[in-house]
């Protein structure tokens, strides 16, 4: 019997063994994920001399564990539940009545319930609970990494913070660590990242099937949502669809308006798809019924050229600004309305690093190396600064020893780059 012939009248399938035993978990090891980016984040604390963290963005708890509960609720709901992890020591603060959550997951040795300090758990007795916390994680903490430990701690309220540091905590911020260790990518969780992407292609070639004038931009959003929570995906973190003249400047969310003839619809998936990775590359579509006119196929063939030179330039080895120096050259005209990223990494969610182009670099960019077992995205917007449509593409890969391997896989449209 496999997991998923576990019936009702036989009790309750474990949650553990209903994810792992998914439909696109086959032929992955989830278990040694999980160890591996475990190990990734304590060898990164190691690293930097840090003794313990508290992770409470449910992102980097799911990254560091495995456990997920209440993902969206428990972004904008923080700290609802949050993790404190030593050098071999991982305890779970978890949400009021969902300690079972975390059954069978062996990168949680301890599972206990979060104390909320935050002021709507509180209301005006807030400071006393933060008071109250950190004195109890004061406690923790020198129980199991001494006394003046050095803690990196992520999105706790301010007062939070400054309890813990007057318990003599010494407090660090947790981004560093977290970052760098997720930048790097397992051959198992490359697996992951490939699942996570069939199930959003597939969702994807759904809506553009749907694609009809007279439709809105939400009823052909609804399509994309409706397949990725169909294929086992999470959920989508942005809406980013778009039609007509509300595809340029880029970052118009799907809204009411209803998509005329012969229009450029553009898309951004942000799909946190199966397993929690991010199914991250943008496609632009044409409504039809009749061809593109030569101006749409225009800014596609020049979005086209700038995705595709840029994903030839990266290797493994190449500095950030070297990336930068070498990226394609934006024409003046849509220089504007760029994309504010060359291209940046991805794993759960958008992450370290960022490529900025050669424009930015002075004011935004930093140095850093491209590294193999990176995943990034590859991003063009190309729309006029003085108006007109606009083309949105983007490609995810994985840098290798050698060069590049292409993660995403959904075609571009053959009547726009003609």
């Amino acid at each position: 019997m496999t997991t998923l012939d576990w019936h009702a009248d036989r009790g309750a399938m474990p949650d553990l063994a209903l994810l792992d035993g998914a439909p696109e978990s086959a032929g992955i090891d989830l278990a040694a994920v999980r160890s591996y980016r475990l190990g990734r984040v304590r060898s990164e604390m190691a690293r930097r001399d840090i003794d313990a963290v508290i992770l409470s963005d449910p992102v980097n708890v799911r990254y560091a564990t495995g456990t997920r509960n209440m993902q969206v609720f428990t972004q904008r709901n923080t700290p609802a539940r949050y993790l404190l992890l030593t050098a071999d020591r991982s305890i779970l603060y978890e949400f009021a009545g969902c300690a079972h959550l975390a059954e069978g997951i062996e990168t949680v040795d301890e599972v206990r319930p979060a104390f909320t300090a935050s002021f709507v758990s509180a209301g005006p007795g807030i400071a006393a609970r933060e008071r109250a916390w950190a004195k109890g994680m004061a406690g923790t903490l020198t129980g199991l990494a001494g006394a003046g430990a050095r803690v990196g701690l992520e999105r706790m309220n301010a007062g939070a913070a400054i309890a813990l540091a007057g318990e003599g905590i010494r407090v660090i911020d947790a981004q560093e660590p977290v970052e760098m260790a997720r930048a790097i990518k397992s051959d198992e969780e490359v697996k992951c990242i490939r699942a996570s992407l069939r199930a959003t292609e597939r969702a994807v070639a759904e809506m553009r099937a749907a694609i009809r004038p007279g439709q809105t931009e939400n009823e052909l959003w609804s399509v994309l949502v409706q397949a990725v929570t169909a294929g086992n995906g999470d959920y989508c973190e942005t809406r980013l669809l778009n039609s007509g003249p509300r595809t340029n400047p880029w970052f118009r969310e799907a809204g009411p308006r209803v998509i005329g003839e012969n229009e450029l619809i553009c898309l951004d998936t942000d799909v946190v798809g199966c397993h929690g990775y991010y199914s991250d590359f943008s496609r632009t579509f044409h409504s039809g019924p009749e061809a593109p006119t030569e101006d749409q196929k225009a800014l596609y063939r020049l979005a086209h050229e700038q995705v595709h030179h840029n994903m030839s330039i990266l290797k493994a080895g190449m500095s950030f600004r070297d990336y930068a120096d070498a990226a394609w050259d934006i024409p003046e005209r849509y220089a504007p309305h760029r994309y504010y990223l060359s291209a940046h990494g991805c794993g759960m969610t958008g992450e370290y690093p960022y490529l900025y182009h050669r424009a930015d670099f002075p004011d935004a960019g930093y140095d850093g190396e491209i590294l193999p077992g990176m995943t990034l995205c590859v991003e063009s917007f190309i729309g006029a600064g003085d108006g007109g449509e606009g083309v949105k593409l983007e490609q995810q890969v994985l840098i290798t020893p050698d060069g590049q391997e292409l993660l995403s896989r959904f075609p571009f449209e053959a009547v726009l780059l003609t």
